[in-house]
């Protein structure tokens, strides 16, 4: 379809090109020196003491619940509006994932539902920064402090993001994705970045099958023939082929993200918010980072389901994303877990915008006259309602 929009799209040009053939012309395309430029470039843009780069942010929140010793009998505060690979990995390592509601119109976590929900088993909190805007850390830091409680911050939308002239990544423990729908993207990849030393040390011997730190060479990154295994490890290295790729986007944060800011800025101008609502921006000090333009269907209004918009937009050529399906509502944690966490009272602002969010295309390469399409057919679905004259 020619005329078709994406809901995201990587933005590339010739230097990403020919960073990979540099990779391959190396002869070495595991993990290497590539792999170093890119955790100092991320320890250095994010004023981070350590950043280690890992094969996904998912494989970044396993090591690090695991490195943290949280296993079975213990509990981890999340939100259940968040992609499911948080509650996977907790429950992975043998803890229990308790979910708490978020405010019904950023979808960043209430801080009051993570002091209801800590008991003598919680071991950590997992503060998702959501669409590119960061949680509110002051009071989850506090929270976390008071009762002696990990944070480990779920950043994967948030590469960039600013609070409080603090920019994610600087203090504490927080994991980056690098996913091909990232703001900055390696196709995959993680990073976790934390000021914890030990934490890092453990995350850099568990990343690669639990050899020892002084068995691979700092520079190289490569493993001395003569390595030993310190302890059972894990296989979630980077290649040097990904990291290569990573190296040069994020040279190219700041233009994408002004982009990206410069879209949603059009997005909320023209958008019929009676209709389409978009999420609401918290008033604390912050920068956000634009990873998602989400707005809530307003179905009752419009006589609809969230798939009829889908569809009527597809059908147009625009496609949209969907983030996310609460983690609650999938078919394994209805079944396993104690309901009295998926309770509606408990998530209500959940599981009202769980049938309502819907992701509008958002990326570098678009121009104000693709936004304007957006908005042109979702005006043209309203009228098709029959909402409008």
């Amino acid at each position: 379809m020619s005329n078709y929009l994406p809901f995201s799209r990587p933005y590339f040009d010739e230097k990403e090109s020919q960073a990979i053939l540099k990779v391959l012309e190396s002869g070495w395309i595991t993990t290497g020196t590539y792999n170093q430029q890119l955790e100092e470039h991320f320890a250095h843009l994010l004023k981070a003491k350590h950043a280690i780069a890992l094969s996904s942010a998912t494989a970044g929140m396993h090591l690090t619940l695991y490195a943290l010793g949280i296993g079975p009998g213990d509990e981890v505060i999340t939100p259940s509006m968040t992609w499911v690979s948080t509650a996977n990995m907790i429950r992975l390592v043998g803890a229990d994932p308790i979910f708490v509601d978020i405010d019904i119109n950023t979808l960043l976590i209430s801080t009051d539902a993570i002091k209801k929900a800590i008991t003598k088993r919680t071991k950590a909190i997992i503060p998702v920064h959501f669409a590119g805007v960061p949680c509110n850390l002051e009071e989850i830091y506090q929270i976390g402090k008071d009762y002696g409680i990990q944070i480990i911050e779920d950043a994967a939308h948030a590469i960039g993001s600013v609070y409080k002239n603090e920019i994610i990544g600087q203090r504490g423990t927080a994991i980056f994705s690098l996913h091909a729908i990232k703001n900055i993207t390696c196709a995959e990849g993680g990073i976790v970045v934390t000021d914890n030393n030990v934490l890092a040390k453990r995350l850099r011997q568990l990343k690669f099958h639990g050899i020892a730190q002084t068995d691979i060479d700092q520079v190289t990154r490569q493993r001395k023939p003569t390595a030993e295994v310190i302890e059972p490890g894990f296989k979630y290295n980077l290649s040097d082929l990904h990291a290569a790729i990573g190296c040069v986007q994020i040279e190219k944060l700041n233009y994408i993200n002004r982009k990206r800011a410069l879209l949603a800025e059009h997005y909320l101008k023209k958008i019929d918010t009676e209709y389409y609502t978009p999420l609401s921006i918290p008033n604390y000090d912050h920068l956000h980072a634009w990873h998602l333009f989400i707005i809530r269907i307003n179905t009752s209004l419009l006589s609809c389901s969230r798939e009829d918009l889908m569809n009527f937009l597809k059908e147009h050529g625009i496609h949209t994303g969907l983030h996310f399906k609460a983690i609650h509502t999938h078919r394994y944690y209805q079944k396993h877990l104690n309901t009295n966490t998926q309770s509606p009272n408990n998530l209500t602002n959940t599981e009202w915008n769980d049938s309502r969010i819907l992701s509008l295309p958002l990326f570098p390469d678009m121009t104000v006259e693709d936004a304007d399409r957006v908005i042109n057919i979702l005006d043209l679905f309203t009228r098709s309602r029959n909402v409008l004259k």
